[in-house]
């Protein structure tokens, strides 16, 4: 297998994590049916909820991560990171409170007066009155749900635009999830060319993941954000207090990319989020904040290595191959976002345990604590051979080569540019979906 190594968290594992009853990884069952008791991390079951359901190597996570790791030990408090990409620099303000002093914020960083604000009725209805202030011009609100990350939407954005004569000398106030994001950052990036654009995630996978880095487009009807460009935000805001209306679904889609860091970068995020799953799905401040940041601190550091995916920055697609294929084949109707990462990594960690490059027990052990977050949508009627040519479409296909991220451990991962189709097609069988 020709793979390089790209990061190496601490040393260490702790036993396998093993589920009783159940086939590897358990997870032949529907967003709908109970898993209460299918498999727990140290004897305690998933927590309550603030709302209901709808070759180069690093030798310690300091060496990815720049500022101090904070634990849940840490008193919660405001944080500011600094993404220093090669064509912008720019601020993270992470910290309860801070969509109140949005405008401020914006002034503070001499963004534009003029300020178009895009987000969706949803987000608009619950968390419009917080943002009332921060612009004389109506909100433009574009559709929910990663079926509708389209050109039509973007449309929609250049439509707004056009009408209210904007010109180079506004700006763009980004507030809603993923979608909203990478829909509204797209149209920043082309609308006269480029105008800039401030990213305010209201959903954990926003505020964890796609909000920082610079990474902006829409889905094509045969495979994933395959439009795009890379256009860094002036800033990003980060508001722990605007999850608390996130379903309990949306929110663990997110944190699904939160275990994603932990496997590619943090041995110590990974159990951490294992050992604090009834506090996270609580939303407790002790727990969820030094989370986020610690998600934020691997987004930033790597994206200030290689901000456009030439090298390093594949690591953050672990799960993403196999995830991004998922949602092609089912139309973006069947999974939230994070929902199809986890499967993808599930099939990668089996893709690599099949290789001989990841041992059984962390395996099992990604297994585990996925299986604890809860129920994921059906795989068992898809066909694993219309997702291995989903695949093939991949953005990650480069020069016709799929550079595929495998784990090695709980940690570190490798890139490796071999990866057959017939050994995805296992691994995939063995996650549960059908010939």
């Amino acid at each position: 297998m020709q793979g390089r190594r790209i990061v190496r968290a601490e040393g260490g594992r702790d036993p396998a994590l093993r589920m009783a009853g159940v086939a590897f990884l358990g997870l032949r069952f529907g967003e709908d049916q109970d898993v209460t008791g299918a498999a727990q991390l140290g004897g305690r079951a998933e927590g309550g909820d603030a709302a209901a359901d709808d070759e180069e190597r690093m030798g310690t996570d300091a060496a990815i991560l720049p500022f101090a790791s904070m634990t849940s030990a840490a008193t919660p408090g405001p944080v500011r990171l600094t993404v220093r990409a090669a064509s912008a620099e720019y601020p993270v303000l992470l910290g309860a409170g801070t969509a109140e002093i949005l405008g401020a914020t914006l002034d503070g960083i001499g963004f534009p007066r003029r300020r178009f604000v895009v987000s969706n009725p949803t987000v608009w209805r619950l968390h419009g009155q917080r943002f009332a202030m921060l612009s004389t011009e109506e909100p433009i609100l574009i559709a929910d749900g990663e079926r509708y990350k389209t050109l039509a939407s973007v449309g929609r954005i250049y439509d707004a635009l056009v009408k209210a004569q904007a010109d180079r000398g506004a700006g763009i106030v980004a507030i809603g999830g993923g979608v909203v994001g990478d829909v509204a950052g797209f149209a920043a990036a082309t609308y006269l060319r480029g105008v800039p654009i401030v990213q305010v995630p209201t959903t954990l996978l926003g505020q964890v993941d796609s909000a920082i880095g610079g990474k902006t487009g829409v889905n094509h009807a045969l495979g994933k954000n395959l439009i795009g460009a890379f256009h860094q935000p002036a800033a990003v805001v980060v508001d722990p207090e605007l999850l608390g209306t996130l379903p309990r679904r949306e929110f663990r889609a997110g944190l699904y990319e939160v275990v994603k860091y932990g496997v590619i970068a943090s041995r110590g995020l990974f159990d951490r989020v294992a050992a604090e799953l009834p506090s996270l799905f609580a939303r407790e401040s002790a727990a969820l904040l030094p989370t986020i940041a610690d998600s934020c601190r691997i987004k930033a550091a790597v994206v200030g290595e290689d901000e456009r995916e030439s090298g390093r920055r594949r690591i953050l697609n672990f799960g993403h191959t196999a995830g991004h294929a998922l949602e092609a084949v089912t139309k973006y109707r069947r999974f939230r976002h994070g929902e199809a990462v986890a499967y993808g990594m599930l099939a990668a960690a089996e893709l690599a345990r099949a290789r001989g490059v990841l041992p059984a027990a962390d395996r099992d052990a990604l297994g585990a604590l996925i299986v604890a977050m809860g129920p994921l949508p059906a795989v068992a009627d898809l066909a694993a051979s219309e997702v291995v040519d989903a695949a093939a479409r991949d953005k990650k296909v480069v020069d016709g080569t799929l550079h595929y991220v495998l784990p090695v451990a709980i940690g570190e991962t490798i890139i490796a540019d071999d990866v057959t189709g017939a050994e995805l097609l296992q691994a995939l069988h063995a996650i549960g979906l059908r010939g």
